[in-house]
């Protein structure tokens, strides 16, 4: 036996070595992100501890100075009729789209997964919206539910029904700004769907089939619950997005009639830059941030641990 190998200081040479060695590796590791840290570093996180900097003060554009006010800004807008109001229909449309984004994009991800002829032109023609821009979007929007002169309802009085104020009903706007968005958005959940469908086995579609499974039991015992975590990826993303709503009720009603579609993006909007309280807009856009975080937590909480377990 080598009795110098086995001594403690010949072994100290080795282990130096090795603790270069996952340096180098750690560090290597870190260079490789390091481009994506700076930009975000300097284009997200920065910008948005600056904003709850702002938030913290009486912030004006052009003003002299930019006093120290502490919390005052989030007690008023705990206090503000505008905050909850805007508040409300932002929870409205975005529960309302989530929801039926989730379910119209998971149908047609199931009927379009499905070896039908013109598969793809079907799948092209669904996604094709999702390229138009927001300004498309509610240019189009406008001319289809326009009370006199719209697409809509030309084809409800030729078919001996009633023009509907789609727009400038207070009760019927914001389903129609979300019916216009679902059609607008549905493509890209639908891409995921259909990725997660075909990542499901056929045999066990073709076992159950052998025991008498129809059509709806196969989509309620095996493509359902394999499809949970795509639903629940799908449902948590389409409430943060549409939380953020503003081209579409802006370009479309103005936050019209009334203030039956004014969101809180558009009120944010309004007061950081038109009236230049940089303050007190950012003191919305971080209450808007507090309630998006504490229903993706509720989200997270109640489908989130089902979905991984039966996946």
């Amino acid at each position: 036996m080598n009795v110098a190998s086995t001594h403690p200081e010949a072994k100290e040479p080795r282990k130096r070595a090795g603790t270069w060695r996952t340096w180098r590796w750690t560090l290597g590791n870190y260079l490789f992100i390091l481009p994506f840290l700076f930009f975000f570093v300097t284009f997200t996180l920065g910008p948005i501890l600056y904003s709850f900097y702002m938030s913290l003060h009486d912030w004006r554009v052009l003003a002299q100075e930019q006093p120290f006010i502490g919390l005052q800004n989030y007690r008023n807008l705990l206090r503000d009729d505008l905050w909850w109001t805007t508040l409300t229909n932002t929870l409205y449309f975005a529960f309302l789209t989530a929801v039926a984004n989730t379910i119209v994009a998971l149908l047609v991800a199931v009927a379009v997964n499905q070896p039908i002829r013109w598969r793809d032109f079907y799948r092209f023609m669904f996604y094709a919206p999702v390229v138009l821009s927001v300004a498309v979007i509610g240019v189009m929007g406008v001319w289809l539910f326009n009370t006199q002169f719209g697409i809509v309802n030309y084809f409800l009085v030729w078919m001996g029904f009633q023009p509907v104020r789609w727009l400038a009903d207070p009760n019927l706007v914001i389903p129609s700004l979300s019916l216009m968005t679902v059609w607008w958005g549905f493509g890209f959940p639908m891409l995921i769907y259909i990725a997660g469908l075909q990542g499901i086995p056929d045999h066990l579609y073709e076992a159950a089939r052998i025991d008498g499974a129809n059509g709806i039991r196969l989509l309620r015992h095996i493509t359902l619950p394999l499809m949970m975590p795509s639903i629940f990826f799908v449902a948590v993303t389409q409430l943060i997005a549409h939380f953020q709503v503003f081209g579409q009720p802006y370009i479309m009603t103005g936050g019209g009639p009334g203030r039956a579609s004014y969101t809180t993006i558009m009120y944010l909007y309004q007061t950081a830059w038109r009236y230049f309280r940089m303050g007190y807009g950012t003191s919305i856009a971080v209450g808007l941030a507090v309630v998006i975080l504490i229903f993706t937590l509720i989200q997270f909480r109640v489908f989130g641990r089902r979905s991984m377990i039966e996946y």
